[in-house]
């Protein structure tokens, strides 16, 4: 169909602009300006189409974030309808309507005690909005010695500044190592790579977390933690109960926990929210992503009445959080949100996740079977495939081997898009995949990763 509009002059022009102006985001721009780019031109469903018209499975979300698929018509009929009202309109001092009235069905779906919302444009923004409320409740309380952040290794919440000072992946946050405030970290349990497995990486996490906190709770404002799945890591799973103790040690010694849900939220791990895993009520929870159902960027810090109460004060008291970015609360971005939340109700996607993720890892268990395939984990539709060099020993492969960006390149000219984690391979497709769909795509990605790493594919 694209092709009808696009002659290869059109992609010519185009890929030239792209390798003369865009800066991509997580890509050395070296390797990428050495090969034709892929130039997406629409949607349809769950698939992206390029320039000359061939499809590709969003196998990925494009990035975590897609619920319904592309080019949904009542999403589009959504954000049509608010064009027709207004654009945007400030929340700083005043309200619009559908931030309103997101705001109220945010807080009747999510954990127990999260009613204030505080809105922003990005789940990076959401942390740092999370950070500074934590850092200011207990400020404004008159402890300003609680000042400091826990985080797990391996930890991403994001790109800025306060996000990378609570991130802990060195590769993405080393080099600003002198421009962050420090953190504690405690591990994430990864029982894969535990010598003592599951049962003994959640054990080692919460002894390392309960020692954190009785020699420095005093100091500590808050525990960040990617509740059920830690996702840049290479989607790891918590054992079963990990979540609800971190939270239940973070009660014992006052500090704040902040869930953050950017990845986790809106259906992808079988809940509503991961914490619904284990009824957890964090302090403070952040969510974006799939929020509006991957159309337009918008998110959200959701707060307690406790931690809101201690910044409601009297004007003179200067309690007020002095924070904002100028397109809070978009009014389109709210109504396209309040539409997907809609149908993810009236379809019940979030209640067929679970099925859902259960069929593809039963499709790829084969992949176990196979010389360089060490572990698949999944929660709901949120899976990863970690390729190891050794499968006796788990020795991974080396980074110069780019043994991921091959399979992800083997799997997008097979039809399926996604990016890996390192050596891990992510499936993260749109909650609306059909199982027939999901066969296929999960066909794919075991093709491709059998053709890199044992057919020694290339291109």
């Amino acid at each position: 169909m694209s092709s009808l509009f696009h002659s290869q002059s059109d992609y010519e022009r185009l890929a030239l602009l792209d390798q003369k102006h865009v800066w991509h985001p997580f890509t050395q721009m070296k390797q990428y300006n050495e090969e034709s780019p892929l130039i997406i031109e629409r949607g349809e469903g769950i698939r992206l189409f390029d320039l000359e018209g061939r499809s590709y499975f969003d196998g990925f979300s494009s990035v975590w974030l897609n619920v319904h698929g592309h080019n949904v018509p009542e999403l589009n009929e959504a954000l049509a309808a608010q064009m027709q009202r207004v654009a945007h309109s400030t929340l700083l001092g005043m309200a619009n309507v559908p931030s309103i009235e997101l705001a109220a069905q945010l807080a009747a779906i999510s954990p127990a005690g999260l009613t204030k919302v505080f809105y922003s444009d990005s789940g990076a923004t959401g942390v740092e909005i999370a950070l500074k409320m934590a850092y200011q409740y207990w400020y404004n309380n008159g402890m300003p010695g609680k000042k400091s952040f826990i985080t797990m290794k391996d930890a991403y919440h994001g790109d800025t500044i306060g996000a990378v000072s609570v991130g802990a992946i060195p590769l993405y946050h080393e080099v600003f190592r002198p421009l962050l405030f420090p953190s504690h970290t405690v591990p994430y349990p990864n029982g894969y790579r535990h010598p003592d497995g599951p049962d003994g990486a959640m054990a080692e996490t919460l002894s390392a977390l309960e020692s954190l906190l009785q020699e420095h709770g005093a100091g500590i404002a808050a525990l960040i933690v990617e509740p059920v799945v830690q996702g840049a890591s290479g989607i790891i799973v918590m054992p079963e109960g990990c979540l609800s103790a971190i939270a239940g040690l973070c009660r014992r010694y006052d500090v704040l926990l902040i869930a953050d849900e950017v990845a986790t939220g809106f259906g992808r791990t079988g809940r509503m929210f991961a914490c619904g895993h284990e009824n957890v009520a964090p302090d403070l929870m952040i969510v974006g992503k799939g929020l509006t159902g991957g159309y337009l960027p918008v998110a959200a810090t959701l707060a307690t009445e406790r931690v809101y109460n201690a910044f409601y004060a009297d004007y003179e008291e200067q309690k007020t959080f002095f924070h904002g970015h100028s397109f809070t609360g978009n009014p389109l971005g709210c109504a396209v949100a309040l539409e997907s939340l809609r149908l993810m109700r009236e379809r019940s996607i979030v209640e067929s996740v679970d099925a859902k993720g259960h069929f593809v890892a039963q499709r790829l268990s084969p992949l176990l079977d196979r010389p360089h395939i060490g572990d698949i984990r999944y929660k709901g539709l949120m899976l990863g495939i970690e390729l190891v060099a050794n499968k006796r020993t788990k020795e991974p492969y080396h980074w110069n081997e780019r043994i991921g960006v091959l399979v992800a390149r083997r799997a997008r000219d097979l039809g399926m898009l996604t990016r890996p984690l390192g050596n891990v391979i992510v499936f993260i497709p749109p909650l609306v995949s059909t199982d027939s769909e999901l066969a296929d795509m999960a066909d794919i990605l075991s093709e491709a990763v059998i053709d890199v790493t044992e057919r020694g594919w290339r291109p």
